[in-house]
This record gives structure tokens, sequence and C-alpha cells, in this order.
């Protein structure tokens, strides 16, 4: 994981104010449970988290602080599990692909420009434009296999 929490969680602030949206202290709350997750993690298991420390949270709480975090690129939403992880490089955009393990739930995020054009090229063959691009591949990572 690249940077502490600390340093993810300030940088993700500055980057809010540079985009002139506020970084409540519940936004960074919900980022900093992300950031120390090894995997991804469902709306109610941060919902769960949250309520450690935030005892009146309710769902609505949390998926209005996701819709944020995802707007702003802070974290990427796992489709086929419907989870979420944190981004460590918010401040790029890119195009993302998830090795995701059935196994233990581990997520790593890389990124394959190859994979990008190879896939912007077949799509121009047939007249289409890719705007946004998330791949899902599921296996078993290197501690599991």
């Amino acid at each position: 994981m690249p940077g502490s929490t600390d340093s993810q969680i300030y940088k993700a602030r500055q980057f809010c104010e540079d985009k002139g949206a506020r970084f409540t202290l519940l936004r960074e709350k919900v980022y900093g449970l992300l950031l120390e997750q090894e995997g991804a993690v469902g709306a109610y298991e941060l919902l769960d988290s949250l309520k450690l420390t935030e005892s009146n949270a309710k769902p609505a709480t949390i998926y209005r602080t996701l819709d944020f975090l995802l707007e702003f690129g802070l974290i990427h939403k796992i489709e086929s599990t419907n989870a979420f992880v944190a981004c460590h490089h918010f401040d790029c955009h890119h195009p993302v692909q998830f090795l995701i393990c059935d196994t233990c739930g581990e997520v790593k995020e890389i990124q394959s420009i190859g994979l990008k054009d190879t896939l912007n090229k077949q799509a121009e063959s047939v007249g289409f434009k890719v705007v946004k691009q998330t791949i899902e591949a599921h296996g078993t990572c290197a501690a599991c296999n």
C-alpha cells in the first residue's frame, strides 16, 4: 500500500479542496476505513465499522459518502462483488484492472496500458468509443495458490 493512511488522507483532503469540495470528517473516516482494508469491503461492512465511532450512522449516510468518494475518484467500486476499495493514486485518470482473489478476497489494482490500447483498438474497429474501462479478473492470489 503506497504511503501511510494519514498521508493518503491528507492527499485526499488536499485533492478535494483543490476541486472546491469539502472532505468532511465523515468522508475522511470512511476513506480511512477503506485504506485499512486488504480487500474490497461492502457498504454494510463499512457501516458496521463506522458505527463504532458514529453511532447514529445509517445506510443512507454510508451510501452518500461512498457516492462522493466515487465521484472524486478516491475509491473504486468492484461491480462483480458490489464492494469498494480505496484508490491510492486518485489524482490521475487511469484505466482500471482488478485482480480479485476468490479465496481470501484480496484485491490488487493494476494498470496495463497495453490492455487499454488493445481494447480501444478493437472497440474502434467496430465503431465503438470506450469512455471508461474497468476490468475485473477473478482467480487466486499467490498466497492462496
